[in-house]
């Protein structure tokens, strides 16, 4: 398996070279995937990445998926209901995560949160977006569809932190418990 330090320099090469357009809408996006067991490791160098992507002029800016989450689900309007619900039933799993995962996709809430972070980063050169804290989207969703409903709004170049294992070129298990799924558009690096 590689390092993540390993991952990471291929990164800042791929971040210094630019993206290579190879067909007309293609987004600055890149995922550093990594094995579900290095999440803490990951989270404990996002300080150091900051540094020596700071070294080769870049600023790094992060958006927690963690934050967004827990923004999204703990102001919504049937958050009392919700709790209501789960102590009536707190075995009934499935059908609390539909309901969560309808509150954050229903009305675009998640994605939106995540293109008004981009629109913010707009015309700031030299500056990258982490995505991170994935693992906050199980069982809700998974980052592709994002990605996928924000193809062409990207406004900086975007490195999304995949806790998962990759499955051919293009295939990415998610959390390396979900299927392989190959609708993922950008490079892959690690893994």
């Amino acid at each position: 398996m590689e390092s993540l330090q390993t991952a990471f320099e291929e990164l800042k090469h791929r971040l210094k070279a630019g993206r290579s357009f190879s067909t007309p809408g293609d987004d600055p996006v890149w995922y550093l995937v990594f094995d579900p067991a290095l999440m803490l490791a990951v989270k404990g160098r996002m300080k150091a990445w900051a540094a020596q992507l700071a070294l080769d002029g870049w600023t790094l800016e992060t958006f927690s998926m963690a934050d967004a989450v827990h923004e999204i689900l703990t102001t919504h309007d049937m958050r009392d209901v919700w709790l209501e619900s789960e102590a009536e039933s707190p075995h009934a799993f499935h059908e609390i995560n539909a309901t969560l995962a309808d509150a954050l996709t229903a009305e675009k809430a998640l994605l939106n949160s995540l293109e008004a972070r981009l629109a913010a980063l707009a015309g700031r050169p030299m500056t990258v977006l982490f995505v991170t804290d994935l693992e906050a989207l199980h069982p809700y969703l998974r980052v592709g569809t994002l990605e996928h409903q924000l193809q062409g709004r990207f406004t900086v170049p975007t490195v999304i932190l995949y806790p998962g294992c990759r499955a051919g070129k293009h295939a990415l298990r998610f959390l390396g418990i979900y299927p392989e799924d190959g609708n993922y558009r950008s490079t892959h690096i690690g893994g």
